[in-house]
């Protein structure tokens, strides 16, 4: 009888890294409350893109709009093909950009983490040094545009920030944590350095490469400055650089327009709050929803990527 209930006592004890109830209870109310003040801003955003512009004049930006008006995303969506030429390049930027980035920073992080290359050392510290010093703006756009001819170019959004000496780093770092006995069980058995990397090192490396992947899309997605830098016909902007150039000035409506009427009623209908909201849900919605395949990624490529090898 005794020797049952010192079972059941064991059983009924808590374990010593359990955490109890009331700990467990204020940890997710206040991962709650951090959760909504992250979300709200982005519900903000929406509930004003769908404001008319009157309710935004009188109540302010509001949860609580006086008036529902889908005007803003009408107005976008009469400025012909440019809003939807401009999601195109920003698509085929950022997949063959995303691409492109992720087949140098894999092969360059690979050849970094052997410890038999002989040129480890130099080109660890080469990559290092861009980390620290850059020739800047000017010599940056002398290079890309005239001794590369990439100005007024699709390969002017994708080549400039292909190459990332933080990514490589943190590639790097996750393939030390790859076990050195497959390499050489791999090389022993007759396999090349290219079938070795690529039917072992990378399938292993899902979670750091999903991980670099994902920051090196949104990078792309988000990127404004580029396209701002380098070209120079509208037709070629991609979405973020059309959202800064609509909310420094009109003038691309004048030669979006067919004609000077349509421009002076364009200008006039013009939505000014409600028209940035409804612009900026349309440039993160295709983000958002691809940040969800992502995820489960997220911690273990990180946190593998962050151990110091």
């Amino acid at each position: 009888m005794n020797k049952i209930s010192i079972k059941k006592n064991k059983k009924i004890s808590p374990s010593k890294n359990q955490i109890s109830w009331s700990a467990n209870t204020l940890l997710n109310i206040w991962f709650g409350i951090w959760t909504l003040l992250c979300v709200l801003p982005l519900l903000l955003v929406v509930i004003v893109s769908f404001s008319s512009e009157q309710s935004i004049f009188e109540k302010g930006y509001s949860f609580l709009p006086l008036e529902w008006s889908t005007s803003a995303y009408e107005f976008f969506f009469k400025l012909g093909d440019q809003l939807v030429r401009s999601y195109g390049i920003t698509i085929f930027v950022t997949i063959a950009g995303t691409l492109f980035s992720l087949a140098i920073s894999a092969t360059f992080a690979y050849v970094l983490s052997r410890s038999d290359y002989a040129y480890n050392r130099l080109f660890t510290l080469l990559m290092l040094f861009t980390m620290l010093f850059n020739g800047g703006i000017v010599a940056t756009y002398m290079v890309n545009s005239r001794l590369l001819g990439l100005g007024n170019s699709i390969g002017a959004l994708i080549f400039p920030m292909s190459f990332n000496a933080f990514y490589i780093v943190v590639l790097r770092t996750f393939y030390k944590s790859i076990p050195k006995e497959l390499t050489e069980a791999a090389l022993i058995d007759g396999a090349s350095e290219f079938r070795t990397f690529f039917q072992i090192i990378l399938p292993l490396s899902k979670p750091g490469i999903a991980t670099i992947g994902m920051f090196t899309m949104i990078a792309y997605w988000n990127d404004w400055f580029l396209g701002m830098l380098y070209i120079v016909d509208q037709k070629k902007y991609p979405v973020q650089t059309l959202l800064w150039s609509m909310q420094n000035s009109l003038e691309f409506m004048k030669q979006s327009s067919t004609n000077a009427l349509e421009y002076a009623e364009m200008v006039q209908n013009a939505p000014t709050d409600s028209g940035r909201m409804a612009l900026t849900v349309l440039v993160v919605l295709p983000i958002l929803l691809a940040y969800p395949y992502f995820q489960k990624y997220f911690v273990r490529g990180l946190t593998v990527g962050g151990v110091k090898g």
